[in-house]
């Protein structure tokens, strides 16, 4: 028997003396970015996901941690029946399949964040961030360095001169000041479409936040707004950047002297942080975890990374290596080993 087998009669035994059914079956529901995967069950007319994260791979002590400080704060995340963390199985609550990304469009996108910008405001206010890793200057420079690794080494075959490593270090400086400036609050840190459920009650349903840590205001409406899976011209996207400022403002989250254009570069920068993170996240999971489809989406995130450096000065020397790096790449396209 192989340890895969291993692993789905494990979990289909302990699913099924959880539920005292003997008879019931699971069917996969969905898998992530990570090791983790999601099968749902029915049982007695409810609807139930079992969470298989190998603790050896993927500790789901995080995930019922955080878990608990979001529900504590009203936040609508999956509430667990049961759970055996030596074996990495959990029951929790469906959700339902309902994610935001297919769901969104022109007509629907301002009711849909609306409702994901009410949850991030209740996020960041009420959430205990008490005991929190923080999102510091060596986890955001880690982040940084994946890039080069992955996306310029690895997917375009490019390794910078010595000057080039010299811009490279002089753009992260720049985007790890402005992270370190802004207030600290709750960071979800992939607060997106894929990662929001459409639900009945208290909507969004929230999952995947087991990689939450204390930082940045700005850093999860980046992660919204310029989400990596779907784009919103810029005119619309700082039209509700200016909007959840003045919210943090009355939340008393943020001083009153953050004005628009101090407030736009935080969000801008911290986005941008992110992006050129996920430029390698990307790639990494392509080459390393076998999960080509990410590539899918780079040239979205390539282009918000060139679009928003664009616009600071500082920053030209990086956006022009970029360019050259990439060239006339198609970057959907892997590279061979």
């Amino acid at each position: 028997m192989t340890h895969t087998s291993e692993r789905c009669t494990a979990r289909l035994a302990w699913t099924r003396q959880v539920l005292a059914d003997a008879t019931l079956m699971l069917t996969p529901a969905s898998t992530d970015a990570s090791f983790r995967s999601y099968w749902r069950t029915q049982h007695d007319g409810h609807s139930w996901i079992v969470m298989d994260s190998p603790p050896a791979l993927e500790d789901p002590q995080p995930w019922l941690e955080i878990g608990a400080r979001l529900s504590a704060a009203g936040l609508h995340v999956p509430a667990v029946r049961a759970h055996d963390l030596e074996q990495g199985f959990l029951l929790i609550e469906d959700l339902g399949s309902q994610l935001y990304l297919p769901a969104l469009n022109d007509d629907t996108v301002d009711a849909l964040y609306g409702d994901a910008m009410d949850a991030l405001l209740r996020m960041q206010r009420d959430v205990d961030a008490a005991g929190m890793q923080p999102y510091d200057h060596a986890f955001l420079q880690r982040e940084l360095e994946i890039m080069p690794e992955w996306f310029l080494r690895r997917h375009l075959s490019y390794t910078p001169e010595c000057e080039e490593w010299d811009v490279l270090e002089m753009a992260f400086t720049t985007l790890l000041r402005n992270a370190l400036a802004q207030p600290r609050c709750f960071v979800h840190r992939d607060y997106h479409s894929r990662n929001l459920l459409i639900t009945a009650d208290n909507n969004p349903g929230i999952i995947d936040f087991q990689g939450a840590l204390h930082g940045p205001i700005a850093y999860d409406l980046a992660s919204l707004l310029r989400d990596c899976y779907i784009a919103w011209d810029r005119a619309r996207v700082e039209a509700w950047v200016e909007t959840y400022r003045l919210r943090l403002q009355a939340a008393g989250l943020i001083v009153a002297d953050v004005d628009r254009q101090r407030f736009l570069r935080w969000f801008d920068l911290i986005g941008l942080q992110r992006h050129i993170k996920v430029l390698g996240i990307f790639c990494r999971l392509c080459y390393r975890d076998g999960k080509q489809g990410y590539l899918d989406d780079l040239p979205r995130v390539y282009d918000y990374v060139i679009e928003v450096a664009g616009r600071y000065p500082e920053l030209a020397d990086f956006v022009a290596l970029l360019r050259r790096c990439v060239g006339g790449r198609d970057l959907r396209l892997p590279m061979a080993a």
